[in-house]
């Protein structure tokens, strides 16, 4: 009997990642909830680099990084259709794309969510240029990787959700239909899929939180400039 606990807060888009990996697959597994204003030992134990979620531990073995998790998912569990492609050119394209959301992408629209006044302003730009190179990569293209879901519809997810979630608490527009539509149109595609409709955060408790978080990031940064 193989043990699976997923480590994770209920709001992160990048837990959500490994929850949508898991269930596609028709993998069995326990959810810990952490507190990461009170990290329990266990997560400490398993991610002392890092000390964050999400940790998949596996019969005992703790996997950490939603890509790397991802990745670990999709090998370990190869019986059903996989999220990487086969072709070694394609992987390593799909590895590269992966890295851009996470290094580049969702910092940069985080950085313009959370900022405010003239700094928002200056911020908007580069996060809208970064979407750009994301909606290019879906001209003519059902998903990220062609005509079925794959491994970087996975990673992008968050957009489906998050962006919604910003533009709503952070007085902010980034997805216009005229500048983004290849994206719109991914994000009903993948919001459709019954994993992802399944497995949503709260949307009014996604509001709260992320409402009270941009509160918090300009309170501490108002402090800072005193």
């Amino acid at each position: 009997m193989e043990e699976v606990k997923l480590f994770r807060t209920w709001s992160s888009p990048f837990a959500l990642r490994v929850v949508w990996a898991l269930k596609l697959k028709g993998v069995e597994y326990e959810t810990v909830y952490e507190d990461l204003a009170n990290k329990s030992s266990s997560l400490l134990e398993y991610n002392p680099v890092h000390k964050k979620v999400p940790i998949l531990l596996h019969n005992g073995t703790p996997i950490c990084e939603s890509l790397v998790i991802l990745e670990y998912i999709d090998e370990r569990w190869n019986t059903t259709a996989r999220f990487l492609p086969e072709d070694p050119l394609a992987r390593a394209t799909a590895r590269f794309w992966a890295k851009f959301n996470d290094d580049q992408v969702a910092p940069s629209v985080f950085r313009a969510y959370v900022s405010q006044g003239v700094e928002q302003e200056e911020a908007i730009g580069p996060a809208l240029e970064k979407l750009d190179i994301v909606e290019k990569q879906l001209t003519g293209k059902k998903f990220f990787g062609g005509e079925s879901f794959g491994f970087l519809d996975l990673v992008f997810g968050w957009i489906a959700k998050y962006l919604g979630i910003f533009e709503e608490t952070g007085g902010i527009k980034l997805l216009e239909q005229d500048r983004f539509p290849q994206i719109l149109e991914w994000k009903d595609r993948f919001s459709d899929i019954p994993v992802v409709k399944e497995n949503w955060p709260d949307h009014e408790k996604l509001i709260a939180k992320f409402r009270l978080m941009r509160d918090y990031f300009n309170s501490t940064a108002a402090r800072c400039s005193e």
